[in-house]
């Protein structure tokens, strides 16, 4: 009997195939990541287990994707642990997924329009597939690089964002999160284009060639993008350290001009009988005068050093 795998074997439709098909005697093997309870039941009746996607199609003629909709499918096929890693020649992958209706038709379309490429089987729809997973991920790219560019007009801008170094952090994490969705990619397209692997038609490599420029480009790309974050970081941060330090500058000019009032003032303040001209009329008048031009001289002389 054949070898049969399941992915997402846990969820009511694929609980129930994998149960019968395992009462029927076929050999069955499951990926269990979550919810192990939910499958124990499988186990003990003599399913079998595999790490991780890759494993599972190395070791199973058919494969039931029994799991939420199209993006889940396509992280089951691609990446260095997906189906498509493991594939050998004459696997047969039975999709039970809720797809969603722009993913398929846009792939349905695609290989309508070329029949002439339909007779390579299934290498031809494979591309297809790669290459809509692909050209999804540009207008996030753009995405991403608008959201770039709006960041270095806000950082150089004079008011000051006290949430600019948040959106940095945030942009680097989608960032990173699709450069982990693209560069398992390369390894995969290289793959198929090598000769030296059976599982696609030697018409069908060019095609395959097509995607991983595409996907090799958006790699670098979000290299670039990275990079241009954390020279966004660091510039956020030395602007920061400028206007801190301004600020540090206008108040320590002031506490000067009013440190040497307050000597002045202090000086007269003191409780000695004998002070010159204590007993002067013209006395109090001289020193509120000379607390005044000092106070003058200071902010004249600090206003032109740029403290002020």
């Amino acid at each position: 009997m054949a070898r049969i795998g399941f992915i997402g074997a846990s969820g009511l439709m694929g609980h129930g195939m994998a149960k019968n098909l395992l009462a029927k005697g076929h050999a069955v093997a499951l990926t269990v990541h979550r919810n192990r309870e939910r499958v124990a039941d499988l186990l003990a009746a003599g399913a079998g287990e595999a790490a991780h996607a890759k494993a599972l199609a190395e070791a199973s003629e058919i494969i039931f994707l029994c799991v939420t909709g199209s993006p889940q499918v396509e992280a089951c096929l691609l990446g260095e642990q997906g189906v498509l890693a493991g594939a050998r020649p004459g696997l047969l992958v039975v999709d039970c997924s809720t797809s969603e209706p722009d993913s398929t038709a846009g792939l349905r379309a695609r290989c309508e329009a070329a029949p002439h490429l339909l007779r390579h089987g299934p290498g031809f729809v494979l591309y297809a597939l790669m290459d809509v997973i692909v050209d999804r991920y540009f207008p996030v790219l753009d995405t991403l690089e608008e959201e770039v560019d709006r960041l270095e007009e806000v950082i150089f801008s004079p008011a000051v964002s006290p949430d600019v170094a948040e959106r940095i952090y945030d942009l680097k994490w989608d960032a990173i999160a699709l450069k982990r969705a693209v560069s398992p990619m390369i390894d995969v397209c290289n793959r198929l284009t090598r000769h030296d692997q059976g599982l696609i038609a030697d018409e069908c490599r060019p095609y395959f060639r097509d995607v991983y420029d595409h996907v090799v480009r958006i790699n670098e790309s979000v290299d670039t993008v990275r990079e241009l974050l954390t020279s966004a970081l660091e510039a956020n941060l030395s602007l920061t350290s400028i206007r801190q330090n301004e600020v540090m500058k206008t108040l320590a000019g002031w506490a000067a001009i009013f440190g040497a009032v307050t000597v002045l003032a202090g000086i007269w303040g003191m409780n000695f009988e004998v002070m010159p001209e204590l007993h002067r009329w013209w006395g109090y008048p001289a020193g509120l005068g000379l607390m005044g031009a000092v106070a003058a001289t200071m902010y004249w002389r600090l206003k032109r050093a740029g403290w002020l």
